[in-house]
């Protein structure tokens, strides 16, 4: 059974949707760089930085490898766990990288100051909002409805995932968007990301502690690799706890020592200008004397 299983789920099978999904995005990136840029793009300035251009082919790349085969396939009928990756990468990894492949002036093209879209998407990526429903969600996903919908029907699974990317790069853009006036503070950002971090433990560790299988959907026969439900669940809530957790909790010690070493910059820089505002020189002192001039002459008795 074990030998069946493997063959199955490493059979290729291949995904129209994902395919043209990835090709037009690659497509719509070479349109804004060969097309756009030149018409649009500040003058003067790189239209979009090497940084930029790294951002936008690891966010496809990895966009690509969560929802084609084999993970797609493997997280669909086999392993939970491997479902759990998939999450990950879509809400936690691909979002901020596609986020910061955009260069600002694109945005503000998008986003028109004071039209009626742009009120709409301020909205929605308000933080108390996107996080909100970023993390409703997330928790509407481990619904054992949803779940079952979501083995049995590919469409709904996708149409799913296309709603948590969504919900994603709103939640993500309080803290890496293109607009910096659309960001958080930086204190506020590790704040936002450490909320962010909360509710998927819920579910974790329940999916950790659980006697017996928590989605009967994902109990069958064929045991990929020989993982048992209790171990596929087990390392479903080390993917969500652990690593999720880990990877948001490393973002926040990255920006606080950011943060720590640009605020004592500020702090030097600002001792050294107040301690050259108080420092006298001898030239300083010479031209004082020359602008009071001679001492008067004191009566001689």
């Amino acid at each position: 059974m074990g030998a069946l299983a493997a063959t199955d789920a490493w059979r290729f099978q291949f995904h129209p949707e994902v395919w043209l999904m990835v090709t037009a995005i690659v497509g719509l990136g070479f349109y804004v760089v060969r097309v756009v840029a030149p018409a649009a793009g500040p003058v003067g300035a790189a239209a979009v930085t090497g940084r930029q251009r790294l951002c936008f082919v690891a966010g496809v790349a990895l966009l690509w490898v969560s929802a084609d085969w084999p993970m797609h396939d493997i997280a669909e009928e086999y392993l939970y766990s491997v479902h759990m990756v998939q999450h990950l990468l879509i809400s936690f990894v691909v979002p901020p990288l596609l986020l910061m492949a955009v260069p600002e002036w694109l945005a503000r093209l998008i986003v028109v100051d004071g039209s009626r879209a742009a009120s709409v998407i301020r909205r929605l990526v308000h933080p108390l909002v996107a996080g909100v429903a970023f993390n409703a969600l997330q928790a509407l996903m481990h619904w054992n409805t949803v779940v079952e919908l979501s083995v049995r029907s590919g469409p709904f699974h996708y149409a799913m995932h296309l709603l948590m990317f969504a919900s994603a790069l709103a939640m993500w853009t309080p803290v890496v968007g293109p607009l910096r006036e659309l960001h958080l503070s930086e204190p506020m950002k590790m704040v936002y990301l450490f909320t962010m971090s909360i509710i998927p433990t819920v579910p974790a560790a329940w999916l950790t502690f659980a006697e017996g299988a928590v989605y009967p959907v994902y109990d069958h026969a064929q045991r990929l690799f020989g993982i048992s439900v209790a171990a596929d669940q087990q390392a479903a809530g080390a993917v969500m706890k652990v690593l999720g957790g880990l990877y948001l909790w490393t973002l926040i010690a990255i920006r606080f020592f950011r943060f720590s070493a640009a605020q004592r910059h500020a702090d030097l820089e600002e001792r050294r200008r107040r301690l050259e505002a108080n420092t006298l020189t001898t030239a300083d002192v010479e031209a004082e004397f020359e602008r009071l001039g001679p001492p008067p002459h004191e009566p001689t008795l």
